[in-house]
């Protein structure tokens, strides 16, 4: 595996000021947010200057009882190759449920949501990452994410699950121990145990980040300084062992490059604590670079060893299982519906209202005009479409669909307002006209539209 070394999470926003950071060897970019064709020129001087980049995926939803959708596959390989990547990463969630699979509205979470720990779930995961393993050019590591709800009646530790993941399918992980710590807050899993269970000779980096608590709840914000015990969780890890990276995520709320650098530092000098104790204890696990996970294999991707025999297909039935159960999950989540036996409703109200303001605060960020047409207003009136609108098609069509509920409801009243919300909508619902008979007073669609700026 890859020698990384310290590296930050590349955003736009921040863009400038990674290029001037001293002691950064690697970036991560969202994958989702750069084009194969059009790489953003921070990037290509990065890479210029031997910086590695790494594209982190989103939406891919490995964790999903569908199989991988084979045009996000390929949008991610290309990703790779463009940016001459040494591998990709993914997250252990699923981020949509229904569909035919299931004969159930397809729902869009936007958010990553936790998979049950179950032989079902497990055995779709592994097919899963396998299928993304044959598609992309170079290794794939996946993410441990953070939970605000549990799963009943699981039947393994997050350890026992991803150490039986990385057995069965040669993949790499990306341990975030933000995640472990937001997991210990809100589902009391001990971080130490959890470390102690997994795989780490399978690890391919780390990430950490920071959070807030809210109401006895840990949001893992990726907006706020990084907190303590996930230092001190991320020294507990490289006591173990010597990951081939470590990286600081911030996504919102930038601070002033100082104060990243500071960050940076405070990690750089966990993970040297947690490597004098690993000396001092001689309590040493192979690198993570220097042995193969069990079961990897020589592959160049990470898959099965090529004399490996070729594991059974998951019956449809399983999937279809699994599907069912993440669908009732998420229309609880995302429309309204009744709250599936044995989750804790408390904790789905507060994920579901999370959801909704993830929601807000994106389609303010992908469509700044909104908010600015509608003023104080924007939020409360996202708040209340989004209780009896669940997303479909991302969040540039949720946009779009709260603007068109505006209009039809005769929001805003005549005036300035709603002709720039007209004006906005058409512009960009294209490219074709909708009925008149849908829209009313909205009036005709006799243009193309055009796309969001950074889709």
């Amino acid at each position: 595996m890859t020698r990384l070394g310290t590296g930050i999470g590349w955003r736009p926003e921040i863009a400038d000021a990674v290029e001037h950071m001293p002691g950064i060897d690697w970036v991560e970019a969202v994958a989702e947010n750069v084009c194969p064709g059009h790489l953003p020129e921070s990037l290509l001087r990065l890479r210029e200057r031997g910086v590695a980049v790494v594209p982190h995926g989103v939406s891919l939803g490995l964790g999903g009882a569908d199989r991988p959708d084979e045009g996000r596959l390929a949008a991610l390989a290309a990703r790779a190759e463009a940016l001459g990547s040494p591998l990709v990463t993914e997250h252990i969630a699923f981020v949509r449920a229904g569909g035919p699979l299931t004969a159930t509205p397809r729902l869009e979470a936007g958010h990553l949501l936790p998979v049950p720990r179950t032989r079902d779930a497990l055995d779709v995961l592994c097919e899963n990452v396998r299928i993304a393993q044959e598609s992309l050019p170079v290794p794939l590591a996946v993410e441990n994410i953070a939970a605000l709800i549990a799963w009943p009646g699981e039947e393994m530790t997050e350890g026992q699950f991803l150490y039986e993941l990385a057995d069965r399918t040669g993949v790499r992980l990306l341990i975030d121990v933000a995640n472990l710590h937001t997991n210990h807050v809100n589902r009391g899993e001990d971080p130490a145990k959890a470390l102690a269970g997994l795989p780490l000779e399978a690890i391919a980096y780390v990430h950490v980040a920071g959070g807030l608590e809210r109401d006895g709840v840990w949001h893992d914000s990726h907006a706020h300084p990084v907190p303590r015990p996930v230092l001190d969780i991320l020294t507990d890890l490289t006591s173990r062992v010597a990951p081939p990276g470590v990286l600081l995520e911030r996504d919102e709320n930038f601070p002033a490059p100082e104060e990243l650098e500071r960050e940076l530092d405070a990690i750089r000098e966990a993970v040297e604590l947690g490597a004098r104790r690993r000396t001092a204890t001689a309590r040493d696990v192979p690198c993570a670079g220097d042995v193969p996970a069990s079961g990897t294999g020589e592959t160049a991707r990470g898959g099965a060893g090529a004399g490996a025999s070729e594991p059974p297909a998951v019956a449809d039935a399983t999937r279809q299982r699994l599907g069912l159960a993440q669908a009732a999950l998420l229309s609880a989540l995302v429309a309204g519906t009744p709250v599936p036996e044995g989750f804790d409703r408390v904790r789905l109200g507060v994920q579901a209202r999370a959801l909704a303001a993830k929601r807000a605060d994106v389609v303010a960020k992908l469509a700044p005009e909104l908010p600015l047409i509608l003023g104080a207003g924007y939020r409360s009136a996202f708040l209340a479409h989004a209780q009896h609108h669940p997303m479909r098609g991302g969040y540039r069509q949720d946009a779009l669909d709260f603007a068109e509920h505006l209009l039809l409801g005769g929001r805003p009243a005549e005036g300035r307002a709603r002709r720039e919300l007209r004006r906005w909508w058409l512009d960009r619902s294209g490219p074709a006209p909708r009925p008149l008979s849908r829209l009313g007073r909205v009036g005709r669609v006799g243009r193309m539209g055009r796309s969001f700026i950074g889709r």
